[in-house]
C-alpha cells in the first residue's frame, strides 16, 4: 500500500467516525429537546414524546422537520414559545449533547 492510499484510508475513516458522531449528536440533541418541549407541554411521558421528536428527525434532511414538530405540538397547546426561543434551544442542546457525546455520558 503506497502512502497516497494509507492517506486516503485514513481521510475515510476520519470522515465516517465525524458523520457518526454527528448523527449520534444529532440524535442526542432532538432527544434533550424532546424532553424540553414535553415539559413546556406537560406531557404525561416525557420519553415517549422525546422518541417522538427523534422520530420527526428521519422526514427530511436538515433539522426543518424536528422545528415544524416542536412548533406544531406547541402551536396545538396553546403555549406561546417563540420561533426564536426554539432554535436557541436546538443550538444550545447541540453543544449539550456534543460535550455528552465527547463525554460519553
Amino acid at each position: 500500500m503506497t502512502t497516497f492510499d494509507k492517506r486516503e484510508e485514513a481521510f475515510e475513516k476520519k470522515f465516517a467516525h465525524d458523520e457518526e458522531l454527528r448523527f449520534k449528536a444529532t440524535a442526542r440533541r432532538n432527544k434533550l429537546l424532546g424532553l424540553w418541549a414535553a415539559e413546556k407541554l406537560a406531557s404525561d411521558d416525557a420519553e415517549a414524546y422525546a422518541k417522538e421528536v427523534v422520530r420527526a428527525d428521519f422526514e427530511e434532511p436538515g433539522d426543518e422537520d424536528v422545528y415544524r414538530k416542536i412548533r406544531g405540538d406547541f402551536d396545538k397547546a396553546g403555549l406561546s414559545v417563540s420561533d426564536t426561543e426554539i432554535r436557541e434551544q436546538m443550538a444550545s442542546l447541540m453543544d449539550t449533547a456534543i460535550d455528552q457525546i465527547r463525554n460519553d455520558v
